[in-house]
């Protein structure tokens, strides 16, 4: 439409206004097409080559594991005392499994090795998922 105020507005603009109007109301009313026709539909059932894809997807997606010696609360200023060669006490005892935590979640327990000059550890019980479900239900 002329945004040109002297002309004089016909019958014939005011009936294409609320035609155009009409239209766009109805396409906001309209529902969507049946889901069917956006989503595939889930069987559950795949084959081994699908679900083998599936898991490749997520492989390389990295992840934090922690393996946590113990812990302890400490005040402040104990805290700002610490120096070279101090000891900070822990609740584990020693000779006791070491936790593994992958993103803050216990997977496992392990002992300490050292393996070419390095610390590892090494798996002795892996948390089961039923478990780890429970755990995060308390």
């Amino acid at each position: 439409m002329d945004d040109n105020s002297d002309a004089p507005i016909s019958e014939d603009d005011w009936g294409a206004a609320i035609a155009e109007q009409a239209k766009a109301e109805a396409a906001i009313t309209t529902p969507p097409p049946a889901a069917a026709t956006i989503f595939k539909e889930f069987s559950g059932k795949g084959t081994a080559t699908e679900t083998h894809n599936d898991i490749d997807f997520i492989l390389d997606i990295p992840v934090q594991l922690t393996v946590e010696l113990g812990r302890t609360k400490i005040a402040i200023k104990n805290l700002l005392q610490l120096a070279q060669g101090s000891v900070v006490e822990l609740d584990g005892l020693a000779g006791e499994p070491m936790d593994v935590l992958v993103n803050g979640c216990l997977i496992a327990q392990g002992e300490v090795v050292v393996v070419n000059d390095k610390f590892g550890i090494r798996l002795t019980d892996i948390v089961t998922p039923a478990e780890r479900i429970r755990k995060l239900n308390k």
